[in-house]
């Protein structure tokens, strides 16, 4: 006998719809298993075995095939086990209901209940996307699957409560898609009015975080930089819609997703040690997973001590820097995860890190600059900040007023964001630092006296055609955040002095 159940795949972030058919025949008791399985998959047959005897059903002895068309992609994980045991009991004849219009995904534990699973949200898309009405798959995942708005989302606690349904129509309720408000909660996030002294570098950071800028900040240990970081995520715009759902589908496809819960509702805050290899950076393993790259979407990626990461890692930045995705190709096919991230870097001036503090320096000079040219310039030129952190004095650490909150600046934030949607809303940019180099001169409009000033800087300090469309985008954003329709020489002048560590740290060939 023969019998289908539609099921999907996982390929990097998204799914694919896969259907499972078993055909069981006349001959000596084997269970073969086709359709480019892996590891995972062909261990399907055990677990799938143990399953339907714990819940109450006989494994056929007869030879049993199961293929997962298309039989030309290979399928990787356990998802197919709910699949593969409803198809067997199907072809049996143990089992009879109408599979028309549902698809089934989810691990099986032994005793025949359903652990959850990866990629659960990418799959519910698919399977929207693909026709299908109603989705069963482990109850764990159901809260993350019902985003797929369209979708009939059924959780499902184990073998024995599905079959009751499908067999006798108990009753298994619809998971509900979960309410989005836009608005996150920033109960848990750090607030900048922990944060004393330091004006400079919370201006370049709020220049940053209202422009999606990318900041490097340089200053002797124990001066902040951190800490000053990790209060980023409280001063940035919410998660967009579209955007949740993005974020959301890496994490699922990663395993990440917080307690198999609904939509991530505040940016990623992503700071991986600086021994991570670039694999880890943009994913890697026979059947990509997302990196760090990706896992920061949407949000930040804080690379602490720069210097300290391999060049090979830090130089696999610049592709998703420039472009915001990053490609892996592996030979089964390439995978394109969406990296659109804002870079904040830290790192010492030399590598005993007292150099500008009050402790004595005591690195030589070659010794700074073969630290500092760890940094390669193509890196530092997709940069579009950098800024010097000094170390806090003792009247600003005493001081009892606490620093300006992050409400405060996000609000500012906000309003210089609300003007760049206005600016670019039939473009699809959402911010400043994304803006191609074919509408700078349309955007970054300049007085004469802007001009000049942008003229001196540029044979001043040498920068590059990539350093000059930078330091255009962080002036419109520091018009953006006073209000100005026109970037003026102050604006100018403020955007060049970000640019300034060019020179005075890195030499250039």
């Amino acid at each position: 006998m023969y019998a289908r159940i539609e099921s999907l795949g996982l390929y990097g972030i998204d799914g694919y719809p896969v259907t499972v058919e078993a055909d069981t025949s006349s001959g000596l008791p084997a269970f073969d298993l086709v359709g480019l399985p892996d590891a995972a998959v062909s261990e399907s047959r055990d677990r799938v075995r143990s399953a339907m005897r714990n819940s109450g059903f006989s494994f056929p002895v007869s030879r049993v095939t199961v293929n997962l068309a298309p039989a030309d992609k290979k399928k990787s994980g356990p998802i197919y086990d709910l699949p593969i045991l409803l198809a067997i009991l199907l072809a049996s004849g143990q089992l009879e209901f109408s599979a028309q219009g549902a698809a089934f995904i989810g691990e099986l534990a032994l005793d025949g209940r359903l652990r959850p699973i990866s990629g659960a949200l990418g799959m519910a898309l698919a399977a929207r996307d693909a026709g299908i009405k109603r989705l069963f798959l482990p109850a764990e995942n159901a809260q993350e699957a019902a985003v797929a708005q369209g979708l009939q989302v059924f959780g499902v606690r184990d073998v024995a409560q599905l079959i009751c349904h499908l067999r006798d129509g108990a009753p298994l309720g619809a998971s509900e898609p979960p309410v989005f408000s836009g608005v996150p909660c920033q109960g848990d996030l750090l607030d900048f009015a922990d944060v004393r002294g330091q004006y400079a570098a919370r201006r370049a950071i709020e220049i940053a975080a209202a422009g999606g800028h990318n900041l490097l900040m340089i200053g002797p240990a124990g001066s902040g930089k951190s800490m000053l970081a990790r209060r980023i995520p409280s001063i940035l715009p919410p998660l967009e819609y579209e955007e949740a759902i993005e974020t959301t589908k890496i994490y699922s496809a990663a395993g990440q997703l917080a307690d198999h819960g609904g939509l991530v509702r505040i940016r990623p805050f992503r700071a991986p040690h600086h021994t991570v290899s670039p694999a880890g950076l943009t994913g890697g393993g026979s059947m990509p997973r997302p990196g760090e790259i990706s896992l920061a979407h949407n949000g930040v990626l804080f690379l602490d001590e720069l210097p300290e990461f391999s060049r090979a890692a830090t130089e696999v930045l610049r592709q998703p820097l420039e472009d915001g995705f990053v490609t892996i190709s592996r030979a089964a096919g390439s995978l394109r995860y969406p990296s659109t991230f804002m870079l904040v870097a830290a790192m010492n001036p030399c590598p005993c890190g007292n150099f500008g503090s009050t402790k004595p320096c005591v690195c030589a000079p070659h010794t700074v600059e073969r630290y500092l040219s760890r940094i390669s310039g193509p890196l530092l030129d997709r940069i579009d900040l950098h800024v010097e952190v000094a170390p806090v004095d003792y009247n600003s650490l005493a001081a009892s007023k606490p620093g300006e909150s992050s409400a405060a600046i996000r609000a500012r934030v906000l309003q210089a964001r609300e003007v760049q949607r206005a600016r670019y809303a039939e473009s699809g940019i959402r911010c400043n630092a994304l803006l191609p180099a074919s509408r700078l001169e349309q955007v970054c409009v300049m007085t004469d006296s802007a001009r000049n000033a942008l003229r001196r800087a540029f044979e001043g300090l040498g920068l590059s055609a990539r350093a000059y469309g930078k330091v255009l985008k962080v002036a419109r954003t520091i018009a953006d955040l006073a209000g100005a329709q026109t970037i003026d020489a102050p604006h100018i002048a403020e955007a060049v002095q970000y640019r300034a560590l060019d020179k005075k740290y890195w030499l250039r060939g």
